[in-house]
């Protein structure tokens, strides 16, 4: 895999992706057409490939590929991405991969009627903020893996959203990192990316999607 500097850094995506699938007890990927594959195999979907930019081997596997539930995911704007593919591929909705360098912020008052609760099994670390009647107002998980300090699926219900909540579980989940060398790293989504930016991160590349659906078998 080769860098390119509208896209992302094939080391760092494979890292972040490599934690991902130890946060959510997936396989590791594997090398698969100069990007990577996850065997996911749910209902929703069977694997998926991870490109950092586009290239040969991206173009030759969406030729060739025609299941249904196989995701295609590429660093980079998603009308490039769609382009390389034939017809029967459709775009999803996008993400960014971004990145934090700056220092780690200490986590701001939680507001009244909330409690957060960590818990860590093994590497992988769970954030949960409860509301005052039990339920759960937002949720988020971490891990430390690859030389990378990755988050992952960070969510706020939206009755308990303006509340800050976000900034506390991510400050909550940041303050578990060991390595100050561990490179912090999400994909957002675009709801997401405007709080991230608020907490210092910055967008690497636009992270885009397409899948050929169950209807094109």
């Amino acid at each position: 895999m080769t860098s390119h500097p509208r896209f992302a850094e094939p080391e760092l995506l494979w890292a972040w992706l490599a934690g991902r699938s130890v946060a959510r007890g997936l396989p590791q990927p594997v090398p698969d057409h100069g990007g990577m594959r996850v065997d996911t195999r749910s209902a929703h979907e069977t694997c998926r490939y991870v490109f950092a930019g586009p290239g040969p081997g991206l173009r030759a596997l969406l030729a060739a590929t025609r299941a249904p539930r196989t995701f295609v995911k590429m660093c980079g704007p998603g009308q490039e991405l769609l382009a390389l593919a034939p017809p029967g591929w459709q775009l999803q909705p996008g993400g960014y991969l971004m990145t934090h360098a700056g220092p780690r912020h200490a986590a701001p008052a939680l507001a009244p009627g909330y409690r957060v609760e960590l818990d860590q099994q093994g590497v992988v670390i769970a954030a949960r903020i409860h509301a005052g009647d039990g339920t759960l107002a937002a949720s988020g998980y971490a891990v430390e893996h690859g030389g990378a300090f990755v988050f992952d699926r960070i969510a706020t219900d939206a009755a308990h959203r303006r509340r800050g909540l976000g900034r506390v579980l991510m400050a909550a989940l940041a303050a578990r990192q060991r390595s100050d060398s561990a490179r912090r790293v999400l994909v957002a989504t675009e709801d997401g990316r405007a709080l991230y930016e608020a907490l210092g991160w910055r967008v690497v590349s636009p992270y885009s999607t397409i899948v050929i659906p169950d209807s094109e078998r």
